[in-house]
């Protein structure tokens, strides 16, 4: 029981991380991936794609919290 639990532990920690909504955008973008791939339609754009904006929102978001913590020069 103990092993098992250190190896959730540590799958969670590998696929969520520190930002839990950017592991949800790849799970829907998957999901996303495979609906698309049903259909006979090339899906090999959908992953960068999520990626890219996964990624953009990520350091937005990280940079708008960033300058509203942080204190003008004097």
């Amino acid at each position: 029981m103990r092993r098992s639990r250190a190896a959730l532990g540590f799958l969670y920690d590998f696929v969520v991380g520190d930002d839990p909504l950017i592991a949800v955008v790849i799970v829907i973008a998957l999901a996303i991936n495979a609906v698309i791939a049903g259909s006979g339609t090339p899906v090999w754009w959908v992953m960068p794609a999520a990626v890219l904006a996964a990624l953009t929102f990520s350091v937005l978001r990280a940079s708008a919290r960033g300058a509203s913590k942080s204190e003008p020069n004097r």
